[in-house]
């Protein structure tokens, strides 16, 4: 689906991104996987080198934006074109306590992070899939109904959903698409031993209407699918990967 695709994945050394990179290379993309930390990015590189796949590394902080936008004129000046932009960096979130006990930077933090550096890579990616009459951006997270205790994240969401249809209006007439893969959590995201896991899980997967939530190859196979021209007439929307916890 997507062979001969150049797709940028920023916080491509972790866990999400990590298994988008996989579905895209799977499906014939060069993926090239921008983070900060380098040994986590070779980690995911190296494996999909060795299925024979494509993947460069970029040492680089996605919150940075001449260091965001030297990065994607150097993809589609070395590689040809820039066809696909994801963004899964973290946002620095914090859950758990309640807004009325939290500090105003710990509220803001995901909020003023989660718009800057989608806008950041967005923009980036735009300037050159405007030229190319073509391209999509992929935006993760999704807004779903209220929940307690998350902080700014459901915030940081909100403001992504009014970006995204702001980038979908203005980039569509140059053919460049705008998605959101939604999802009601990935457990696979949460590590073993971490606290609480086993209800946060059971919550996640008691909300859905599948019994079931997505995993990580789900996420991959939908951001593959979303990134493709077999999607070309999906964008300004979200694509639902809860298994039915947030319908419509």
């Amino acid at each position: 689906m997507l062979e001969g695709k150049n797709a940028v994945i920023y916080g491509g050394g972790g866990v999400i991104g990590g298994a988008v990179a996989r579905a895209f290379a799977r499906e014939g993309a060069r993926v090239h996987l921008a983070g900060r930390t380098a040994a986590r990015l070779e980690a995911v590189a190296e494996p999909i080198r060795a299925a024979g796949g494509r993947a460069e590394t970029a040492v680089l902080d996605a919150l940075d934006e001449r260091a965001v936008d030297e990065h994607a004129d150097a993809v589609a000046a070395k590689f040809g074109s820039l066809d696909v932009s994801f963004n899964v960096i973290a946002h620095g979130d914090v859950q758990g306590t309640p807004l009325a006990e939290m500090s105003l930077a710990d509220f803001e933090r995901p909020v003023v992070t989660a718009v800057r550096t989608t806008f950041l890579t967005a923009r980036a990616a735009a300037r050159h899939m405007m030229r190319q009459r073509s391209g999509a951006i992929l935006i993760f997270g999704g807004y779903g109904p209220p929940m307690p205790r998350l902080g700014g994240l459901l915030v940081a969401f909100g403001a992504l959903e009014s970006l995204r249809l702001s980038l979908a209006c203005e980039l569509g007439p140059y053919g460049v698409r705008v998605v959101t893969l939604q999802t009601g959590g990935v457990p696979e995201t949460l590590p073993e031993g971490f606290e609480g896991r086993d209800a946060i899980v059971g919550d996640i997967v008691g909300k859905t209407m599948l019994g079931r939530a997505a995993t990580l190859e789900d996420v991959g196979n939908v951001a593959a699918f979303a990134a493709s021209d077999r999607a070309r007439t999906i964008t300004g929307s979200a694509i639902n990967i809860t298994c039915g916890s947030v319908p419509g």
